[in-house]
C-alpha cells in the first residue's frame, strides 16, 4: 500500500519535472531570440551609419563646396 503510493508520487513528480523541463527549454529559446533581436536592433543602425558616413560626407562636400575637415 505504502509502496504503491510512493511509486505513484514518484511518477507524478517525474511527469511534472518533464513538463518543467519543456517549459524551461522554451523559455531558453525565447530569451536567446530576444537577445539576438536586441543585439541586431542595436548593431544594424550603427553599422548603417558607419557604412553611409563616407557617402554622406562626400555629398555634404559636393553641396557646400567645402569639406567637413
Amino acid at each position: 500500500m505504502i509502496e504503491e503510493n510512493l511509486i505513484k508520487k514518484l511518477e507524478k513528480q517525474e511527469q511534472q519535472l518533464d513538463e518543467i523541463y519543456g517549459t524551461v527549454k522554451k523559455l531558453k529559446r525565447y530569451f536567446l531570440a530576444t537577445i539576438i533581436i536586441s543585439f541586431l536592433t542595436f548593431l544594424l543602425p550603427i553599422l548603417a551609419v558607419i557604412l553611409s558616413l563616407p557617402w554622406l560626407m562626400e555629398t555634404f562636400q559636393t553641396i557646400t563646396g567645402s569639406g567637413l575637415l
